[in-house]
């Protein structure tokens, strides 16, 4: 038995022309010990083109991550290309293992959600959120996006701020990154 490293909360917005993708700091050991409080788990990658924010086992998430920036290398940047075909290993049970791990990225016109089974989501109406906290994240940012006029950055940190009030998994250290 293994004790991994998990719990996270990750919500993205995409609203007039701008993606904001926020995530928690929190790292928890097991079940109950807040192991890390700072960690930063959304990050611009190929050249700051796009923005991920991943959820999960630490491990397989880096994997993933890694795995999907080395398909959008691979294709020159193009975002649902790189998220099918990274999907397409698993399906060729080319990769191995699934990972424990899922990923949003979104580009200045794409906003996914990729799995560590090898699925690849389009959110309706550009929200979405994954992740210990994802439910509530999910849940404050679809009511902000509907009933107010915050900006894209605006809602997915007040999504977090939410899920972190409410689930133990995740705290109110946000960092957000927008494209």
């Amino acid at each position: 038995m293994s004790i991994e490293f998990k719990g996270t909360t990750i919500c993205a917005v995409k609203k007039d022309g701008i993606t904001a993708i926020a995530g928690d700091g929190q790292v928890t050991f097991g079940e109950s010990i807040v192991f890390k409080n700072n960690a930063v788990k959304v990050r611009r990658i190929f050249g700051g083109k796009v923005i991920v924010g991943f959820a999960g086992s630490v491990s397989d998430a880096f994997t993933l991550t890694e795995r999907f920036e080395g398909m959008l290398n691979k294709y020159s940047g193009n975002l649902m290309r790189s998220a099918v075909q990274l999907a397409e290993l698993w399906r060729e049970e080319k990769v191995g293992r699934k990972l424990e791990a899922m990923l949003i990225c979104a580009d200045k016109d794409n906003l996914l959600i990729v799995s560590g089974g090898g699925e690849v989501i389009e959110p309706d109406g550009g929200v979405c959120a994954i992740g210990s906290g994802g439910n509530y994240a999910l849940a404050a940012a679809k009511a902000l996006t509907e009933e107010t006029d915050y900006s894209a950055e605006e809602i997915a940190k007040k999504a977090l701020k939410i899920a972190s009030s409410i689930c133990i998994f995740t705290n109110d250290n946000i960092v957000v990154e927008t494209i």
